[in-house]
């Protein structure tokens, strides 16, 4: 029979952070116990919002910390957690990019490193960092001086991630890898780059096997980076359950920033096409308000029949919106929504 407990006193490592964890019930995997860091409990992270979807220990003194939960006790406790409103959510969302976007500056001005940027696809990630990067691009092209930044996307070899660091080795210049994630996944390229992710005050990355490519293109065996890199992903690095994987997004994420854009159920990405609809998403469309509103409610009404419940959704309604004024929800019907 499954155990409902709070563990008063108890902490969770959060991004490396002890976070209380009191008066959030969970269920028990395995009870009290005493390991190398000091007393523990398992328990089940997936019945409890805002916890990994897996089985995690809870740091805590002695069995004198967890209190078992009656019935009433367990209800109460669920009912206590006020929900969001709507207009809290949005605002919560609206925080987390406006981070993003000052976090891509502190990244162009070299003062942070390295960020990871998670979230759903389709929110707007991407977007958001290169409209900030984008008046960067602008300046250099009116001074004619080489770009200081480059968004990578699709697949990559090590040799190739290899040559890119160097291109943007500089002080002040940033790559950018937009699902990218291939290489997170090769041993080499995670070397590559845990060097130039380092912590050191001289982040040294070498080839140290003789290459044909690299000699023809002048580009020598060991270099310093100095430069800054964004991955972008839809991968959450906390669900992940594979444990060589695991292993190779932990050795990336100890050397980044990492930010959740926290936008996870249908109805979060449904406030959230709201919310840049509302900031002018669609002002360069020939489209009425009222329109614009219809579009919303259509994207939201067939929520879970869409392709994709996405911006880029949206943008193709509108397009269609525009092509095919009086009936252009029979053609969304057709090209953006799954057969019955």
């Amino acid at each position: 029979m499954t155990r409902t407990v709070n563990i008063v006193g108890g902490s969770y490592n959060i991004r490396g952070k002890a976070t209380d964890v009191s008066d959030t019930p969970f269920e028990v995997v395995r009870g009290f116990k005493v390991g190398a860091r000091g007393g523990y409990i398992t328990v089940n992270g997936r019945a409890a919002d805002g916890f990994p979807d897996r089985d995690i220990r809870i740091a805590c003194d002695s069995e004198d910390c967890i209190v078992t939960l009656s019935d009433d006790a367990i209800a109460e406790s669920i009912a206590a957690k006020p929900e969001e409103t709507d207009e809290e959510i949005m605002q919560r969302i609206g925080m987390r990019f406006e981070m993003l976007d000052n976090m891509t500056r502190a990244a162009k001005r070299g003062a942070v490193k390295a960020l990871i940027v998670s979230g759903a696809p389709g929110v707007g990630k991407s977007f958001g960092v290169e409209s900030v990067l984008g008046k960067w691009d602008t300046l250099a092209t009116v001074s004619d001086t080489p770009p200081t930044y480059e968004v990578v996307k699709g697949n990559m070899s090590a040799i190739g991630l290899y040559k890119k660091l160097h291109s943007f080795k500089e002080p002040n210049n940033i790559l950018v890898f937009d699902d990218c994630d291939s290489i997170l996944f090769d041993d080499v390229c995670l070397n590559l780059l845990k060097a130039a992710l380092d912590s050191k005050q001289q982040r040294r990355i070498s080839w140290n096997t003789e290459s044909y490519i690299l000699e023809k293109e002048g580009v020598p065996n060991t270099f310093n980076f100095e430069g800054s890199v964004i991955f972008i992903t839809n991968l959450k690095f906390d669900h992940v359950r594979s444990a060589k994987l695991k292993a190779h997004l932990e050795a990336i994420e100890s050397r980044c920033h990492y930010m959740d854009l926290t936008i996870d159920t249908k109805h979060e990405k449904i406030l959230r096409i709201r919310q840049v609809v509302r900031n002018n998403m669609l002002d360069n469309y020939p489209l009425s308000a009222d329109t614009k509103e219809d579009i919303i409610d259509f994207v939201e009404d067939n929520k879970d029949k869409l392709r994709e419940l996405s911006l880029r959704t949206v943008i193709k309604i509108a397009d269609l919106a525009v092509a095919f004024p009086l009936n252009w929800e029979h053609y969304a019907q057709t090209t953006v929504m799954k057969r019955s």
